[in-house]
């Protein structure tokens, strides 16, 4: 059956309407909004694994629907601790909504949190932070370590400080450290990395993984090129990089920045079994 021109250019011009359409919606709800929940086990078989949640790039300004979804799933897998790996809020008044987050989840499960460029930015006192976290069976690790223990394990948690707007310390961080622990370190801004492992080559921590976000996977996407990468990322985006010195995962977040969008870069929440 022939098509005439008219009608070949009205179904052209619904095609696209539509086409777009779903691209409006894709970026505008559903990657921000429908959090895709991966999970890793790289134990190596160990006894005692240690179950992590991280979130990363919270930029919580309101607690809505997907917030509630992410406390459930988080009470319902019972991790042994649940990492923020910065940019959780980005203003002093939006302290309220992250505690309201943090009500959410089940007292028991212990939390630990880190530093972002935009807690600085936004000139949020650490203290204030640390005393949040800690109503909440939290706390807030700046270039400091702590010890997690899991029956007969124990395992080193480093959470440092801000690479870009902070003064990020890995050497501070470590001192007086157990060295035979395996090591999980916290660092938001993935650059950071390489002073890692350079003064690690020194300490000989057992560098189990680096759990870093700041980039949100470009959060704006085409073909696999990201439109923008803060200062900070380095030569990273999203997901594992690994080296003979460390293994690393760059978390596409959850929260946006500058513009409510995510295209291409769904917002994340990572399980580790460690």
């Amino acid at each position: 059956m022939k098509i005439g021109r008219r009608s070949f250019l009205i179904k052209l011009s619904l095609g696209i309407t539509g086409l777009i359409g779903l691209m409006v919606l894709d970026g505008f709800w559903f990657e921000k909004y429908i959090i895709d929940w991966t999970e890793f086990d790289i134990s190596e078989n160990k006894k005692n694994k240690v179950k992590i949640i991280q979130l990363s790039d919270l930029h919580i300004q309101e607690l809505k629907s997907f917030h509630r979804t992410i406390a459930s799933r988080i009470n319902k897998e019972k991790p042994d601790v649940v990492v923020f790996t910065g940019d959780s809020v980005t203003r002093v008044s939006r302290l309220n909504v992250l505690e309201q987050l943090l009500r959410l989840i089940d007292p028991e499960i212990l939390k630990i949190a880190i530093l972002g460029n935009k807690e600085h930015d936004g000139k949020i006192p650490a203290d204030k932070i640390h005393q949040l976290f800690k109503r909440y069976n939290g706390l807030l690790l700046v270039n400091e370590h702590y010890i997690l223990k899991k029956n007969e394990r124990s395992i080193n948690i480093i959470g440092l400080d801000d690479f870009m707007t902070g003064k990020a310390d890995f050497k501070k961080a470590s001192e007086h450290i157990e060295t035979s622990h395996d090591t999980i370190i916290l660092n938001h801004c993935p650059g950071y990395r390489e002073k890692i492992e350079a003064i690690n080559s020194e300490l000989g921590l057992a560098i189990k993984l680096i759990l870093s976000g700041h980039t949100h996977g470009g959060q704006i996407t085409f073909f696999g090129k990201e439109l923008f990468k803060p200062d900070g990322s380095g030569r990273y985006l999203k997901g594992w990089y690994q080296n003979e010195a460390t293994k690393m995962y760059v978390s596409k977040g959850i929260g946006t920045t500058i513009i409510p969008i995510r295209f291409c870069a769904r917002a994340e929440a990572t399980i580790f079994h460690v």
